[in-house]
């Protein structure tokens, strides 16, 4: 819909593909590893990367109420709930079908942001996971779909000592 839309949406594509490229050249071993061994996250590499990958279109449904003026209730401790949930679900995903939700959801997610408007990334509304503050729909893009898998990637990188 417009240039800061599809910049937005660049980034998100941008940062599955990073952790994609990483998350490739991860060994067996280092796929299965704990994120750590004596922190509260214990979900594997490859979980962690699941995780990415599965939680776009959330993300993106987070994106479009706030988009159109909805407050989006979502607390942490539904994501810890959440993330508890599809941890263990997912424990076995194999890298190939992982690395392929992830450049199919982030793609499916920049989709979705290409199609936002100025007016409704400048559209804010009360957002939990903000404390209840009045955020616009372009902070949540940046500091979800698009932000996430930076910010896992930089900590497997610091799991791996990498």
């Amino acid at each position: 819909m417009g240039r800061r839309s599809d910049l937005l949406a660049d980034r998100i594509v941008q940062g599955a593909e990073e952790l994609a490229a990483f998350a490739e050249k991860l060994t067996d071993a280092e796929w299965t590893r704990p994120l750590s061994t004596n922190g509260s996250d214990r979900r594997t590499v490859g979980v962690i990367v699941n995780h990415v990958a599965s939680i776009y279109p959330v993300e993106v449904d987070a994106v479009r109420g706030i988009a159109s003026g909805q407050a989006v209730p979502v607390t942490w401790d539904d994501v810890a709930q959440l993330n508890a949930r599809h941890a263990s679900d997912n424990g076995a995903a194999t890298k190939t079908q992982t690395l392929e939700l992830l450049r199919k959801n982030s793609r499916a997610a920049a989709d979705a942001v290409r199609k936002l408007t100025d007016e409704q990334l400048d559209t804010a509304a009360p957002f939990g996971l903000s404390y209840g503050a009045p955020v616009t729909a372009q902070f949540v893009v940046e500091d979800h779909p698009l932000r996430h898998p930076w910010h896992h990637l930089y900590r497997i990188r610091k799991a791996l000592g990498r």
